[in-house]
């Protein structure tokens, strides 16, 4: 290290006065590591080792019975439809999946996914815009209804873009370490993004798996420029762009067709023509002697002009001209098939259309056909493929219909259940169709570490961390305090505040309220004498309740659960006293006993939304406009003439327009829910009850694009004599779940 005098004295006054040094030092101080080097504000090499237990709180096992008379054949001998894989179970994970990737590297499950072969494929689709894969439209009858992003996807969206680029790198380069390490030796993984991106996470991959292990980038040309396009003031943008990088040397590489079809006049000009259709030529070179007789007696062979084709003594030949194999064209229709090997321009696969019989209505959806040649090109029959931004599932679908495993993740509550349902329906389909399925089951994370939900900066010493995270915390409580209109109390573990005679407890800010938070709460009930108490949170973990409610009542404990709306960050709704905690679903059910069977019907079902005002819409509204709110549970158009006199029209007119799906566990507590956990002192997995059963889901009903109608009631079941528990789960059109477990005896 060579430091003039001047410059030394420079770096002891910045220090002395706690400023940063100049970018210049970096290199005097350190050396040139390497020849190009990417760097963002907040650049570590520290990545999340984090491990927590995954939690199963529902298993799919097999499709429902589509009719009642089904419930028999399925159970017949001579049920020749599709069948239930043992082995391995596919993985659906709600969460953020930095916390994800950090668990399944570092914990138990890792071993389950070596033993089957590890990963072979990842493909990922990050959000690349400015908060698109939150916002979700919500058909209502003819209307459609825009619903906002969660509070905890709206945090996770600002920490990922709202603080500029260097945010959303350091966010994904710190995931695509994690994803590396997953990876088998022989995976691929293949990024999607598009031009806003493309330079930045060519970089970020370069510093990830290494230069030499980028492959191919694939231009996808999704769209044909027209209509608005055409009068772009500058070049119309109409692809996208896929990285694709190995992990080792050479990853699993299948060569792919690409097919094309052209139609009759472009086929005259490209292709020679005979009675069998439009054929193009390939040289006869490798073939043997007896092959070439084969394809003459089968009119395959070409003869150039002037020439003839020659067979004497069993040994074919020509005079003058050449010969050439003739490769047909299929016609399909007023089309002619064109086959080829694909390159790294795909613009034979058109985005997803809204009218497409796969769309599920979710933004950022991607065809079938895309994911299809991906997974067909770098993995091979039962290899694990993943996706930790699975959005609407087109990746886990698609591997599942190519005998794929697989493992997806989101943080959306809604992509999870657009997921679930995408899932069951290619279950369906494959049992149908004779073909064989695997088993999937959704899991949540299990225990949090305080730090990481509170939003504190992880790069700071560990004395200014704990201040962070004091300062972060009492703001956020006091907020949620004063907008639930509570008086803070002191010396409590778990509880913040008391409001007419009931004690709150303030769930974390930016991750869901875990059954182990709820524990802790009701443990500190019973050791102070408090009888009732209301738990605010943003968001629940998913098959919470009522099971923690019913536990908490037979302990003595009135819980009530209430949603923290987004209002509480309005100044405006506070103090007009419009900041409204709606209560957890409810559900009502009806058991029909008869001759040793069960069946289930849903009666009624009631929620407790609010997004905006009728009042705050009517005032914002411009004359001949109109929108839609929910207010206290109710979908209201308010729609405003063009004299400026306001309408209301009320677009939930049945308890049932709130239901996109539900299904029935008819035997609930005959499965333990294990977790498996890592001993911090010696390293050994120990399995563990966490107390709760996992929700087999045995039968459902849900809405689709195509299909907009509901059973409320399922077919009669038989179940042998005896007390049952049963477990109804309702996901409403929003996608939050809720359950009730009912006793029945048979």
């Amino acid at each position: 290290m060579k430091l003039t005098d001047s410059e030394k004295r420079e770096i002891f006054q910045l220090i002395e006065k706690d400023k940063p040094l100049p970018d210049k030092y970096r290199f005097l101080l350190f050396g040139d590591k390497r020849e190009v080097e990417l760097v963002w504000n907040g650049k570590t090499d520290e990545i999340t080792n984090i491990v927590m237990p995954f939690q199963v709180i529902e298993q799919v096992d097999e499709p429902r019975a589509e009719k009642p008379e089904d419930t028999k054949s399925q159970l017949s001998l001579f049920d020749e439809r599709g069948r239930q894989k043992s082995g391995w179970t596919n993985k659906l994970i709600w969460g953020d999946n930095k916390l994800i990737l950090s668990s399944l590297k570092n914990g138990p499950m890792r071993d389950e996914i070596e033993q089957a072969g590890g990963i072979k494929l990842i493909y990922i689709d990050p959000p690349f815009d400015v908060g698109a894969d939150f916002s979700m439209d919500i058909e209502i009858g003819e209307d459609t209804f825009t619903k906002k992003p969660s509070v905890l996807e709206e945090l996770a969206y600002r920490d990922t873009w709202g603080k500029g680029a260097d945010s959303f790198v350091a966010m994904i380069y710190e995931r695509l370490v994690l994803m590396r390490d997953l990876l088998a030796e022989d995976g691929s993984i293949y990024v999607h993004c598009d031009y806003r991106l493309n330079p930045y996470i060519r970089l970020i991959l370069d510093e990830v798996f290494g230069k030499e292990k980028f492959k191919n980038e694939i231009t996808w040309r999704r769209q044909i420029p027209r209509g608005r396009k055409i009068e772009a003031k500058y070049m119309p943008y109409s692809a996208d762009y896929i990285l694709l990088y190995s992990k080792a040397e050479e990853g699993i590489w299948n060569k792919i067709e690409k097919i094309n079809y052209i139609s009759i006049e472009e086929a005259e000009s490209k292709y020679m023509k005979d009675e069998g259709g439009y054929f193009r030529t390939s040289d006869p070179g490798s073939y043997s002697n007896e092959s070439l007789i084969r394809l003459y007696n089968a009119n395959r062979i070409y003869v150039s002009k002037n020439g003839k084709v020659i067979i004497k003594d069993g040994i074919l030949s020509v005079s003058q001209g050449s010969i050439g194999i003739k490769y047909y064209r299929e016609i399909i229709g007023n089309k002619v098939k064109e086959e080829s090997i694909a390159d790294n321009i795909w613009d034979d696969i058109s985005g997803m259309g809204v009218v497409s019989s796969e769309y599920v209505n979710y933004p950022t959806q991607k065809p079938e056909a895309l994911l299809e040649r991906i997974i067909k090109a770098s993995s091979n029959e039962n290899d694990i493929v993943a996706d930790f931004f699975c959005g609407s599932g087109t990746t886990l679908a698609v591997a599942e219909k190519l005998n794929r495993k697989w493992i997806g993740s989101d943080l959306g509550k809604f992509a999870i259940h657009t997921t679930r349902k995408r899932m069951i329906q290619v279950q369906r389909d494959l049992k149908k169709d004779g073909k064989d399925y695997r088993a999937f089951e959704i899991l949540n994370l299990g225990k949090y570490e305080r730090q990481h939900y509170i939003g504190v900066n992880m790069n700071l010493r560990e004395e200014e961390r704990k201040k962070q995270l004091e300062q972060k915390e009492k703001d956020f409580i006091a907020l949620i305090l004063r907008a639930y209109k509570s008086e803070a109390v002191e010396n409590f573990k778990c509880f913040n505040g008391k409001k007419m005679g009931r004690f709150v407890s303030v769930g974390p800010i930016n991750l869901p309220v875990t059954r182990l938070f709820v524990e802790e709460v009701i443990s500190e009930c019973l050791e102070k004498r408090i009888s009732r108490v209301d738990i605010l949170a943003f968001e629940f973990e998913m098959g919470l309740f009522p099971k923690i409610q019913e536990d908490a009542k037979a302990k003595g404990v009135d819980l009530a659960l209430k949603y923290i709306p987004r209002d509480v960050f309005d100044k405006r709704a506070i103090e007009k006293n419009q900041v409204v905690f709606h209560d957890v679903n409810y559900i009502e059910v009806k058991p029909h006993v008869k001759n040793k069977q069960i069946a289930i019907e849903l009666t009624d079902f009631s929620v407790h939304y609010s997004q905006d005002t009728v009042e705050n819409a009517a005032y914002s509204l411009a004359n001949g406009k109109n929108k839609i709110v929910v207010e206290n549970g109710n979908i209201i158009k308010v729609n405003k003439d063009k004299d400026g006199i306001v309408s209301k029209e009320m677009l939930t007119k049945n308890w049932t327009d709130w239901i996109d799906y539900w299904s029935v566990d008819f035997d609930f507590e005959c499965k333990k829910e294990i977790i498996r956990v890592k001993k911090e002192e010696t390293g050994e997995i120990e399995e563990r009850w966490t107390g709760d059963f996992i929700f087999e889901n045995e039968w459902q009903s849900f809405r689709t694009k195509k299909d907009r109608s509901l059973e409320l009631i399922t077919p009669f079941r038989e179940s042998s004599p005896g007390r049952y528990k049963v477990a109804v789960k309702v996901v409403d059109i929003f996608g939050n779940d809720t359950m009730k477990v009912i006793e029945v005896s048979v």
